[in-house]
């Protein structure tokens, strides 16, 4: 069985297809500027890096390009798209109504429209690469799988907000969660890998976005992104957690509207807005052992915030067995690991620096003696996506 795994941008395609007996990932790809005539396919088969230039002013072009991509003699992965059995969606967000992964019908597209809201920069996207593909491929069966679903088993008291219950129940504003793909695949992994369902797991996916996880017996009981992917932890440009009267005593000092106030929690603060650089982790990081205070500074608030969400993770679960780091920095930030272990040393966390000078690998790193068993574990979000794709179509 082969699954085609799209995660659809406002002005970007990302694409992977996957043959389900080897799990291995045939062709992947992405489509930039979706909507410009400088449109541009960069696509990867058989070890090489093609770049195609080709305007796509819509998703339906980018999505048809792409497939051709797929049967092109030059660099054939399949002979005709029929060997395509489905189409597995990344979707953002589903509210409370979407609890699982589902295939796609009227009714889920419907879903999405009613939380475009709740998603202004994502759900109309996947809207939009869900309408291609049937254009493209009609009748090909489509599954979506939610980012916010996985975090659905937290218990009320968890999620909801210390604000007029009113708000709740006339526009749905609680807590939802993200990545939730990449903490259930995580998740299922370190399950294969000890033998044992019954655990107390904390995820750390730690990247340009980040979020953790308290994961009990498999289901997510605690999460630290929100309503909207802004809270939480610090990240590259988004604030996360913090006293709600900051945002509007700026507001009111430099005279700013929601949207403007949004715009900057969103792509203007997180450890790129205090350390004054590059919204790059690994330019932060480098510039924060030289000298740079502000780098420094950023790093630091950081590594503590990821501890102290783990602590909070561990309160939820009344206790913890494995911390798991996985996303781009905690698979490859050596330092980010160490600096966060460092700081949970009183929960029995003892990290062990020789294990941990690696990157990228599936390895334990905690010491024999440590009280948490420590992993890092890459994430694979698209193989998760074709496996419950190939599951509801089964």
């Amino acid at each position: 069985m082969k699954i085609l795994v799209l995660n659809c941008g406002s002005s970007s395609l990302k694409y992977q297809l996957i043959n389900m007996e080897t799990e291995e990932v045939l062709a992947s790809g992405k489509y930039e500027r979706i909507g410009e005539q400088e449109a541009f396919l960069t696509h990867k088969v058989n070890g090489k890096k093609i770049t195609l230039e080709k305007p796509a002013f819509n998703h339906t072009e980018a999505i048809d390009f792409t497939l051709q991509q797929l049967t092109n003699p030059e660099y054939k992965v399949i002979d005709d798209l029929n060997e395509i059995n489905a189409i597995g969606h990344r979707l953002v967000h589903g509210g409370e109504k979407i609890a699982d992964s589902v295939v796609i019908n009227d009714e889920v597209v419907e879903v999405l429209n009613e939380c475009k809201d709740l998603a202004p920069l994502h759900n109309p996207a996947c809207i939009l690469g869900i309408e291609a593909c049937k254009k493209v491929m009609p009748g090909k069966p489509m599954v979506g799988v939610f980012d916010t679903a996985f975090h659905q088993t937290m218990t009320k008291e968890k999620y909801i907000y210390p604000i007029p219950y009113e708000y709740y129940e006339k526009y749905g504003v609680r807590k939802y969660g993200f990545h939730g793909t990449s903490h259930k695949f995580v998740s299922q992994r370190i399950t294969e890998i000890l033998g044992r369902e019954d655990l107390k797991v904390v995820t750390c996916h730690l990247g340009q976005g980040s979020s953790l996880c308290a994961i009990q017996n498999g289901k997510s009981v605690e999460t630290s992104m929100g309503l909207t992917p802004i809270a939480g932890i610090p990240m590259v440009t988004r604030s996360g957690d913090m006293d709600p009267s900051v945002l509007t005593y700026i507001m009111k000092k430099e005279g700013l509207t929601a949207e403007q106030m949004e715009d900057i929690l969103n792509k203007n603060s997180g450890l790129a807005g205090m350390s004054g650089l590059v919204p790059d982790f690994r330019e932060i990081e480098k510039k924060s052992t030289k000298g740079d205070e502000q780098a420094k500074l950023a790093i630091d608030k950081f590594n503590y915030s990821v501890a102290s969400y783990v602590a909070k993770c561990a309160v939820a679960m009344n206790g913890i067995d494995v911390l798991i780091f996985t996303g781009g920095v905690g698979e490859n930030q050596i330092n980010i690991r160490k600096g966060i272990c460092k700081q949970l040393e009183f929960m029995g966390v003892d990290i062990d620096e020789d294990a941990n000078n690696m990157r990228g690998e599936e390895k334990k790193i905690s010491k024999p003696e440590s009280k948490v068993q420590i992993y890092v574990i890459p994430t694979n979000e698209e193989l998760m996506i074709a496996k419950e794709t190939q599951r509801l179509i089964k």
